[in-house]
C-alpha cells in the first residue's frame, strides 16, 4: 500500500500498541491491519500466523520479541487518516523495544486484559511512556473471558498507575455474553454482527438493566471534559443535554493530548469487537506530529539548545531508533522524521560520527515486507539503505544545519553466559553474526575474556540469550555450545579512604614517576564521579585526565573478586611529578594502582541484581509457591487478590531465579504464571561474599597454573 500524499500531517498518527506480556498487543494489531484492508485474512498469534509476528521465534512461541512497523490508513468522520503503528513487545526482556519505540511515537494504545488488569509490565510500560511524555489511550481487551470486569480494571488503571482513566464506553454483558457497548458519547448501544467478522454493528436502545450505570459514567464523562473547556462548563451546569458529541470530543482530545485524561476503550480482540471504535478513538484523541512539541537538541559546533519545527521546509532532524540487518538488503535503519523532509540518493549528517552518509534507498515498512518510497517527510516512520556507521539514538540532519537530539538510555545487562563456537568454520562468523546483534539490540553485549578467551555474552534474562542463541543458529547459521548462566555482579565500597600511590621506575635514561594522593568514598548517585581538587599545580593539568583514565580501567577488574566496579568517587587533592620522568602513563599506572590498593581498605563488597517478580496462581498453590521463594532468599513484598487469582510479589536475587519458570510449573501443575524484572542491586549476605571470593580466587589459580 502506497504512501497517500494527499493526506495532510494533521491526519497522521504515529501510534504503538504497548502492554504486559499476553494481554493481546499483536492480536489488536493484527485485527487493526484486518479492519484497515491491509490484509485480508486475520492473523492469529496460537496458530503461529500473526503478521506482525515475522522472527520465526515469535511465530513458535506466540511472543513478540521485536518492534515491528507498519502503514495503514482509516477513514473516520469521512476523512482518510494515515496510521503508522509500532507493536511491541511485552516481555521483559526485551523492553529496550519499547523503549525505542516510545521516544518516536507521537501517541499510544495501552492494552490491558479484562480479567488481569494492571500487570508489572504494564506499570513498566506506562513509567516509560511518562518517561518520553506519550499521550494514551486505553483498551481493554480479553472482555469475553471468564472473570474480565471492566470497571475494575478502570479502577486499577487510576489506583496504580495514578492515571485519571475516563471511559468512554459501558460494555454489554460480559465473559461469554459481551456482544457490544454503549458509546457513552453519543449515547448509542452498539451490538457488533457476528457474521462478517464484527466488521459492522447494529444500533439498539440502550438496555434496561445497564441504564444506571450508563447514567452514571456519562454524568462523569460530562463533568471531566467540563474542566477544560469554560463554555462546556457553563452547557454543563445550564442544560447538560445540550452538549454535542463533537463538543466533548474536542475536550476529550485537549484532555488526552495535554496527557492529563486517559480515555478508556473495552472489547475483544480475538473474537473480533470493538476494534473500529478503538481505530476511531486514534484518529479522535491522540496527537498528530502537529500536536506535540517541537524537537529540541544541541548544535555540535556551537553546543546551543536549538528548536526544529514540525515543518517541511525546516532543516532535516530524523532520530534512528532500530537497527535491523535484513537478508537481502542489508543493514536496515529505522528513523523518525521530526523536520524537513529526506530523500532517496541524498546525504546526511550524523552528528555522533560527524561523517557523511549517502541514502541509497527509502523505505515504507509493513513487518518483513517493503515499499520504496522516494522520500520521508517530516511525522513519517520509515527505514533507510545504505547509512554504515549508525547506531540507535543517532541523529540524521541536514550538513548545513547539524543538530544532535536527544539519545536513548538503555538498561544495563544483568545476566551473561559463556559460548563458543562448535568448529572451525563457526569461529570465523560467530564474530560478524554477535557485532550485527549488537548493533541492532542496545541491551545485548558481548566480549572475549582475555583469561579464559571464551566469548560471554550477556543480555537482560534467560529468554533474552536463548533468543540471541536460537538466531545465530538460525539466521547465522553459526552453531555454539553454552555454558551455564552467570550472574553480572558489581563491586563497590562502603567506607571512605585515603590512600597514596607513588609509582617510581628508575632503569637508566628515561624514567617513570607519578605521585598521587586520592580519597575514595562511597557514591550513590550513579556509577563513578571524578573530582579534580589539585590546586598550585603540584600536578600539572595535562596529566590529570590520564588519573582519571586508570582508575576507570581498573574499575572494570574490580576489587575482591573481579567484577566491574561501582558507585565510586575519587577525589585527587594531591600529589607531585618529575620534570622529565613524568608523563600521561605514569599517572595513568598510578591511578590504576591507588584504585587497586586503596580500595581494598575501604571494606569492599560484592553487590547482586535483584529482581521483581510477580507470580499469579490459583490459591491452592500459594503456600508452596510462596515457601519456594523464601528458599530462594525472596522477600515477600504484597499479596493480593486479582481477577480470581491470587497475586504474589517478592524481590529475589537473580542468582536464585535460574530456572525458576520450571520450578513454578511443577509446584503449580503448570497454573501458576510468572514475571520478573530487574530492580534494583544489593549487597549479597556476607557468606555468599566469601564463596563468590573464593570461587574467583580458586579460577585464578587454575588459569595460572595452565
Amino acid at each position: 500500500m502506497p504512501i497517500d500524499p494527499n493526506i495532510p500531517l494533521e491526519r497522521c498518527r504515529n501510534i504503538g500498541i504497548a502492554a504486559h506480556i499476553d494481554a493481546g498487543k499483536t492480536t489488536t494489531t493484527e485485527r487493526i491491519l484486518y479492519y484497515t484492508g491491509l490484509t485480508h485474512k486475520l492473523g492469529e498469534v496460537h496458530e503461529g500466523t500473526a503478521t506482525m509476528d515475522y522472527l520465526p521465534q515469535e511465530r513458535e512461541r506466540g511472543i513478540t520479541i521485536t518492534a515491528a512497523a507498519t502503514t495503514t490508513y482509516w477513514n473516520w468522520q469521512d476523512q482518510k487518516y494515515r496510521i503508522n503503528i509500532i507493536d511491541t513487545p511485552g516481555h521483559v526482556d526485551f523492553t529496550v523495544e519499547v523503549e525505542r519505540s516510545m521516544r518516536v511515537l507521537d501517541g499510544a494504545v495501552a492494552v490491558f486484559c479484562g480479567v488481569a488488569g494492571v500487570q508489572p509490565q504494564s506499570e513498566t510500560v506506562w513509567r516509560q511512556a511518562n518517561r518520553y511524555k506519550v499521550p494514551r489511550i486505553c483498551f481493554v481487551n480479553k472482555m469475553d473471558r471468564a472473570g474480565a470486569n471492566f470497571f475494575a480494571v478502570v479502577e486499577q488503571i487510576r489506583e496504580r498507575l495514578g492515571a485519571k482513566a475516563v471511559p468512554i464506553q459501558v460494555p454489554i454483558g460480559a465473559e461469554d455474553n459481551f456482544k457490544g457497548v454503549v458509546d457513552l458519547i453519543t449515547m448509542e448501544a452498539k451490538i457488533w454482527n457476528e457474521e462478517d467478522l464484527g466488521m459492522t454493528y447494529k444500533v439498539v436502545p440502550i438496555p434496561d438493566d445497564l441504564k444506571a450505570d450508563v447514567e452514571k459514567w456519562r454524568t462523569f464523562l460530562l463533568e471531566t471534559v467540563a474542566e477544560y473547556d469554560d463554555a462546556l462548563m457553563e452547557k454543563y451546569f445550564s442544560d447538560p443535554t445540550s452538549i454535542t458529541p463533537d463538543e466533548i470530543r474536542a475536550a476529550l482530545r485537549k484532555g488526552t493530548v495535554a496527557r492529563e485524561l486517559f480515555p478508556v476503550l473495552c472489547g475483544s480482540a480475538f473474537k473480533n469487537k470493538g476494534v473500529q471504535a478503538l481505530l476511531d478513538a486514534v484518529c479522535a484523541f491522540l496527537p498528530s506530529p502537529l500536536d506535540i512539541e517541537a524537537v529540541k537538541g544541541i548544535n555540535p559546533k556551537t553546543g546551543e539548545e536549538e528548536v526544529r519545527p514540525v515543518d517541511i521546509n525546516a532543516p532535516l532532524a530524523a532520530l534512528a531508533f532500530k537497527i535491523v540487518t535484513d537478508p537481502y538488503v542489508g543493514k536496515l535503519t529505522f528513523i523518525r522524521v521530526y523536520s524537513g523532509v529526506l530523500k532517496a540518493g541524498s546525504y546526511v549528517l550524523n552528528t555522533r560520527t560527524g561523517q557523511k552518509e549517502r541514502v541509497s534507498r527509502l523505505i515504507q515498512l509493513h513487518a518483513n515486507k517493503q515499499n520504496l518510497v522516494d522520500e520521508l517527510a517530516v511525522g513519517d516512520i520509515g527505514a533507510v539503505v545504505g547509512v554504515r556507521e549508525v547506531r540507535t539514538g543517532d541523529t540524521l540532519c541536514d550538513e548545513a544545519h547539524p543538530i544532535a537530539l536527544e539519545s536513548m538510555t538503555f538498561p544495563e545487562p544483568v545476566i551473561q553466559k559463556a559460548i563458543e563456537p562448535k568448529t572451525q568454520a563457526d569461529s570465523d562468523k560467530l564474530a560478524t553474526a554477535l557485532a550485527k546483534l549488537a548493533e541492532e539490540d542496545p541491551t545485548f553485549r558481548y566480549w572475549v575474556d582475555e583469561e579464559s578467551l571464551q566469548t560471554i555474552i550477556a543480555g537482560m534474562g534467560e529468554l533474552h540469550l536463548e533468543i540471541i542463541v536460537d538466531r545465530l543458529r538460525r539466521e547465522f547459521k553459526v552453531e555454539v555450545n553454552e555454558g551455564e548462566p552467570q550472574v553480572a555482579y558489581r563491586e563497590t565500597i562502603t567506607a571512605s579512604v585515603v590512600h597514596r600511590e607513588l609509582f617510581k621506575k628508575q632503569t637508566g635514561g628515561r624514567g617513570k614517576y607519578a605521585d598521587v594522593v586520592i580519597e575514595f568514598s562511597p557514591y550513590d548517585k550513579g556509577h563513578f564521579e571524578f573530582i579534580n581538587e589539585i590546586k598550585g599545580g603540584v600536578i600539572p593539568r595535562e596529566f590529570i585526565p590520564s588519573v582519571e583514565k586508570g582508575i576507570l580501567q581498573a574499575m572494570q577488574d574490580g576489587i575482591i573478586a573481579g567484577y566491574p566496579a561501582t558507585g565510586i568517587r575519587a577525589r585527587l587533592f594531591d600529589g607531585s611529578y618529575h620534570e622529565v620522568d613524568s608523563d600521561s602513563l605514569s599517572f595513568e599506572i598510578a591511578g590504576r594502582y591507588a584504585f587497586r590498593e586503596g580500595c581494598k581498605k575501604a571494606n569492599p563488597i560484592i553487590l547482586e541484581p535483584i529482581m521483581k517478580v510477580e507470580v499469579e496462581t490459583p490459591d491452592e498453590y500459594t503456600g508452596g509457591i510462596v515457601g519456594d521463594l523464601n528458599r530462594r532468599r525472596g522477600q515477600i513484598t504484597g499479596m493480593n487478590m486479582r481477577g480470581g487469582l491470587q497475586v504474589v510479589t517478592a524481590l529475589v536475587p537473580l542468582k536464585e531465579l535460574f530456572g525458576y519458570v520450571t520450578q513454578l510449573r511443577t509446584l503449580s501443575s503448570g497454573r501458576a504464571y510468572a514475571v520478573m524484572e530487574f530492580s534494583h542491586y544489593q549487597p549479597v549476605p556476607p557468606h555468599i561474599q566469601e564463596q563468590i571470593v573464593a570461587q574467583s580466587k580458586g579460577l585464578k589459580a587454575i588459569k595460572e597454573q595452565v
